[in-house]
């Protein structure tokens, strides 16, 4: 991008920067310069949310308003990008809907949050922080960094998500892995289902803890494992043959199981009060 360019970028910025954006226009498009590691934050109660990564030391934003019910806030300070769709009186779930299509460098941070948009975070390496309350949360290609996801009744879809540390809290909404590892993997939730498919990667701490939810977790035969499974009241299974060991409970069939698979390189804890638990071996 050439030096003209981007001193009128920055005009522009500048110029709008603190006021909300009018919707006579519906697409608004906007540029940012950013150094290393940025920080992006949006706000969009209503509507969907793409991110994408671009190129570095650039964010790129597509926003489509669909009424004048809704304005465009956005401020940047430094290397801190804030973009909040800001509702005006009368606005609900239709007048107040704005979609974003961004790009941002890849290693940058993210923080997303919607009441009930479709979130979706893809190829990044930075720390991603995703919060709503109906909305349902993806993110595809990840790496290296933090995701932290909160949502109530939204579902939560992580795919191929590898060397970072992951953890989810939903409340209803059902919560699917697949190809993930890390670390730390978290996930606890109320009454969703929860689902992993992978190979519970090496030397990590996997945690899957449901109330009432079923929980099914999908792993190779050389998963190299150390289990502990318990339902209070639900029923637990496993395909595998494990190694027995020491728990600190009672071990009884069809409520709890606990064991050892290779030579136990990550742990794997699956808990439940009444939900079904069942470890499965994949069919290759």
């Amino acid at each position: 991008m050439s030096t003209t360019r981007y001193a009128a970028t920055a005009v522009t910025v500048l110029a709008l920067a603190g006021t909300g954006f009018s919707a006579g226009d519906l697409r608004k498009e906007l540029h940012f310069r950013v150094g290393k590691h940025p920080t992006i934050s949006i706000n969009n109660p209503y509507g969907p949310v793409r991110v994408r990564a671009g190129v570095v030391h650039q964010v790129e934003v597509v926003a489509t308003l669909h009424s004048d019910k809704v304005e465009l806030d956005q401020s940047q300070s430094r290397n801190r990008i804030s973009l909040v769709s800001h509702l005006l009186p009368g606005a609900d779930a239709a007048t107040g809907m704005v979609e974003f299509e961004v790009l941002i460098p890849p290693e940058a941070n993210l923080t997303l949050h919607s009441d009930s948009g479709p979130l979706h975070a893809e190829k990044l390496r930075g720390d991603v922080v995703m919060e709503g309350s109906n909305a349902p949360i993806e993110v595809i290609d990840f790496g290296e960094g933090h995701v932290h996801v909160h949502t109530l009744n939204g579902t939560v879809k992580l795919t191929n998500v590898h060397n970072g540390h992951v953890e989810v809290v939903s409340m209803y909404g059902d919560v699917v892995l697949n190809a993930v590892s890390g670390p730390v993997v978290t996930v606890n939730s109320n009454s969703g289902r929860i689902e992993y498919d992978g190979d519970f990667g090496n030397e990590g701490e996997y945690d899957f803890t449901s109330h009432t939810g079923t929980i099914e977790a999908v792993a190779p035969a050389y998963a190299s494992i150390d289990v502990l499974a318990r339902s209070t009241q639900g029923r637990v299974e496993s395909d595998f043959s494990l190694e027995p060991k020491h728990t600190p409970f009672i071990s009884r069939s069809g409520s709890a199981f606990a064991g050892t698979l290779g030579k136990a390189a990550s742990s794997v804890r699956l808990f439940s009060f009444s939900g079904k638990i069942h470890l499965k071996k994949r069919q290759d």
